[in-house]
């Protein structure tokens, strides 16, 4: 299946971190954990219309990693793979 994100919408592949305590014990993947907060765009959509009509392309582009806000993004899954779907504006920054 092949998802295309319509409008400023951005389909993105959270990157789960492996946490650590401060001590350095490692947290299995079954404890209670918070939302991730960065990931790699895999789609993106044309851009948001203005008033006018004309199309304002997106910032974004496919392959970058970005910093986005906890609980903006919508949480979906597709062959048993999870995915964020979230609006330009729910990203705050592109990782270099």
């Amino acid at each position: 299946m092949n998802i295309k994100p319509l409008s400023d919408y951005i389909l993105i592949k959270p990157i789960k971190e492996e946490e650590k305590t401060k001590s350095g014990i490692l947290l299995p993947e079954t404890a209670d954990k918070e939302r991730p907060e960065q990931g790699e765009v895999i789609a993106v959509g044309p851009g948001k219309r203005n008033p006018d009509g004309k199309i304002i392309t997106m910032d974004i582009k496919v392959g970058q990693k970005v910093l986005f806000t906890k609980y903006g993004p919508n949480e979906i899954k597709v062959n048993d793979k999870e995915y964020l779907i979230a609006k330009q504006e729910d990203i705050l920054a592109i990782i270099e």
